[in-house]
């Protein structure tokens, strides 16, 4: 299998519609990468890299050097490296200095953002991207605004930081974020009341099977037949090991290495993690052929084997039991014995 380096995109930096060629180049050689997750994943980060590398180049022929030394995180699926063949951006910009810099840091958002639009990446609905004052800032504003996120504690604010608690540095400075992290984690620790609030706040998952264990697809719209494999598979298990992580004080974004690094008392959460390995392959085998990022998240249950739909029935229960297990664990404010 081959895996794609950065090396071999940075020959395309001199021709004139470089993006355009990497988008290409992209669609000609993934089909190499779908069907693992990990090389898959490698080969998303290697597109964006260089897309960054590429805004950095035309804004500093445009406005100099950068002011100050920053880092571009990702967050969601790519932070947590559980993209699938398509993706949408979700992505923001931790710099070090004055505030003042901001102007220069958005123009570079902007420039990264349409970058990786042109390569293959949707802009995010929600517009969580460096382009947006709010997911641009100096260490100093990250800091604040993390503080207010936590300190209001509302369905919104919490909303945002779980996003940015799936991060992870894909260019610059991994201290930076490493750093807000860790200044987190004191909040939380200072007011425990918090994982509650948290978890009330990722609790508003969709169903995907009804109560005689049938499979639950969307019954109107164009994706009728078809189940979310996003909200109502993969949240349980994204979610449940998202606040484990808060309360373990685990820095790591992704749901496979916050399993692993979990504490061994945790021993009834890890039996999940095979389950969340083989729905990672699945949603691979499934949707490789998927042509849009709006199509890659809906299966439809028709296409599927009576034994294919027992499979997901069962990962989907597991995750279901996972999720009611870590409810347990953080309304008790203890780790399990």
């Amino acid at each position: 299998m081959t895996v794609v380096n950065s090396s071999e995109y940075r020959e395309l930096d001199e021709h004139s519609n470089r993006y355009q060629e990497i988008r290409q180049w992209r669609n000609e050689h993934i089909h190499e990468v779908w069907g693992h997750s990990i090389a898959l994943n490698e080969f998303h980060d290697n597109l964006i890299k260089t897309t960054v590398q590429i805004a950095i180049e035309k804004v500093e022929s445009e406005l100099g050097p950068a002011p100050a030394h920053f880092a571009f995180f990702i967050m969601g699926s790519g932070g947590r490296s559980e993209q699938s063949i398509w993706s949408d951006q979700d992505h923001g910009i931790i710099f070090d200095g004055k505030e003042e810099y901001k102007s220069y840091f958005l123009y570079l958002g902007k420039e990264i953002s349409d970058g990786l639009y042109f390569v293959g990446y949707e802009y995010c609905d929600g517009k969580v991207m460096s382009s947006n004052p709010k997911w641009c800032h100096s260490m100093d504003a990250w800091q604040k605004q993390i503080d207010d996120w936590l300190n209001k504690a509302s369905w919104e604010t919490l909303r945002y930081f779980s996003t940015f608690f799936d991060s992870r540095v894909l260019f610059g400075e991994a201290d930076f974020l490493k750093k807000l992290k860790k200044l987190a984690f004191l909040t939380l620790k200072n007011a425990p009341y918090l994982y509650t609030r948290l978890l009330e706040n990722m609790s508003h998952m969709k169903k995907g099977i009804g109560i005689l264990g049938q499979l639950l697809p969307d019954s109107s719209g164009k994706e009728a037949g078809s189940i979310n494999m996003k909200t109502a598979i993969f949240f349980p298990y994204v979610n449940s090991l998202r606040l484990l992580a808060l309360k373990e004080e685990i820095i790591a974004p992704s749901t496979l290495t916050r399993f692993q690094q979990l504490p061994d008392s945790y021993i009834n959460i890890k039996k999940y993690q095979s389950s969340f390995e083989r729905l990672l392959y699945l949603r691979l085998y499934y949707k490789k052929h998927s042509k849009s990022y709006e199509d890659v998240h809906f299966l439809n249950i028709d296409s599927l084997t009576k034994a294919e739909k027992q499979e997901l029935k069962h990962i989907m229960k597991n995750g279901y039991k996972l999720f009611a297990e870590t409810k347990d664990i953080i309304r008790k404010g203890c780790s399990p014995c």
